[in-house]
């Protein structure tokens, strides 16, 4: 059985998590609006997974007996000056998440909620993952900045991302 704290904060991580996904689709439309398609296909494809994200906290919740308590979902930006800003965006907002679960991930070590802290280590894992991605792409774009051919061909190369489902979820498949 999950400590009321341990539920209390997984609720408010799914809410978190469809606050990230509002915030990738928020970016992709914008980044479609100024004709940067495959900075939108990157974006979009985090949301998803965002999406994914908060899916498989919900499953564990409901694997634990623990009520899934849905939260309404706070309003986003929906404007950026560029695509290097909405990675720089991204990597502070990703920053915010990894404090997030490594909150989950101290609640659950104080509860010695064995099952908890084993969960959450894909989770841990992924912050990592999604901080380096995200710094990665600020640099990516930083290098091209006023280049517009430049701009062209990563933005070509951003299209060509796909969707793959998270290991959580494509397990229960």
């Amino acid at each position: 059985m999950l400590s009321k704290n341990l539920h209390e904060a997984v609720n408010a991580q799914i809410n978190a998590e469809l606050w990230s996904a509002y915030l990738y689709l928020s970016m992709s439309l914008d980044a479609e609006a100024k004709g940067l398609k495959g900075v939108a296909n990157w974006f979009y494809i985090q949301y998803r997974e965002e999406q994914d994200h908060a899916r498989i906290f919900m499953n564990f919740l409901n694997s634990r007996d623990a009520k899934v308590e849905l939260q309404p979902i706070a309003e986003v930006p929906t404007v950026w000056n560029s695509a290097l800003d909405m990675f720089k965006d991204t990597l502070a907002h990703e920053q915010k998440v990894t404090a997030l679960i490594q909150n989950l991930a101290a609640i659950a070590h104080d509860d010695a909620d064995f099952a908890s802290q084993n969960s959450l280590v894909w989770f841990i894992n992924e912050q990592v993952e999604e901080e380096e991605t995200a710094r990665e792409m600020i640099a990516a774009f930083d290098a091209v900045e006023g280049n517009k051919f430049g701009l062209y061909m990563l933005d070509k190369e951003l299209a060509s991302r796909t969707y793959n489902t998270p290991a959580p979820l494509a397990a229960k498949a």
